[in-house]
């Protein structure tokens, strides 16, 4: 009996070796990079089941008549809290779409399934697209078509004072430090209603958001009060009329 145990013990070590050696074979393989999501399941996921699902090998949010929201809701990768990390992947969102991909946030005790951080800002009328948004705090960092500098803030750390710095729904005192293109111009590199790429750069204050290999924005992040150095991972549904939104192939590096 003691033998039939340890060879089983060896079995399952034997076993679990193997899947880790292919595991990093495959990464080495994929440039560094691994799938958070595995196409046919939530597993690794955490959200409200009323408005996340998988289907057709996407991760599905969805608001109907039915199931409308009084505030936004994100299912959260439970993976782990990234710090400088490049992350891939696909989205596709119906014309009256709002979501977004937060990173470096963290999660609201009082609210549930509710992220606060940096987000790539994503709607299917493609006003906000690429921009960086960060949602709950300092609102809008940078525009699309926008390279900018947010300096070190002096003021006091309470949400009254953060709200007080927040001028036409943008953080003041961010300084624009480079063109990326014109926001209309860049507008014409996204598809409406179709699948679109993304792929976002975040390392140390650095943050750049790409969509169809195309540089969205560009952040600096001087402000080490409200600024975050690691963070939870997830993506959104945002009040508003019914919508859809869907994401695939998510591939996530450390850096």
């Amino acid at each position: 009996m003691i033998r039939k145990t340890i060879l089983l013990a060896a079995l399952l070590i034997a076993s679990l070796i193997t899947t880790c050696e292919a595991q990093a074979k495959k990464a080495k393989k994929d440039g560094g990079f691994v799938p958070i999501f595995d196409g046919k399941t939530l597993n690794g996921w955490e959200g409200d089941p009323t408005y996340w699902r998988v289907e057709n090998g996407a991760l599905v949010g969805e608001i109907t008549p039915a199931t409308l929201l009084k505030t936004n809701s994100f299912i959260i990768w439970k993976g782990g809290e990234p710090a400088d990390f490049e992350f891939t992947g696909e989205f596709n969102i119906t014309a009256e779409g709002n979501s977004g991909i937060n990173y470096r946030s963290d999660r609201l005790p009082d609210i549930p399934f509710a992220l606060r951080g940096y987000q790539a800002d994503i709607d299917g009328k493609m006003r906000y697209t690429g921009q960086n948004y960060e949602e709950r705090k300092r609102t809008t960092l940078a525009y699309r078509g926008q390279k900018t500098t947010i300096p070190p803030y002096t003021g006091a750390a309470t949400p009254e004072a953060i709200r007080a710095n927040v001028k036409n729904n943008a953080w003041g005192g961010l300084t624009m430090t480079g063109s990326l293109g014109s926001s209309d111009s860049l507008k014409t590199f996204i598809k409406p209603e179709d699948w679109n790429s993304f792929r976002l750069v975040v390392k140390g204050n650095h943050l750049q958001h790409y969509i169809n290999g195309v540089l969205m924005s560009d952040v600096t992040d001087n402000d080490t009060v409200n600024g975050t150095s690691k963070g939870l991972l997830g993506v959104q549904v945002h009040v508003g009329p019914p919508m859809k939104v869907q994401y695939k192939n998510l591939m996530l590096k450390t850096l």
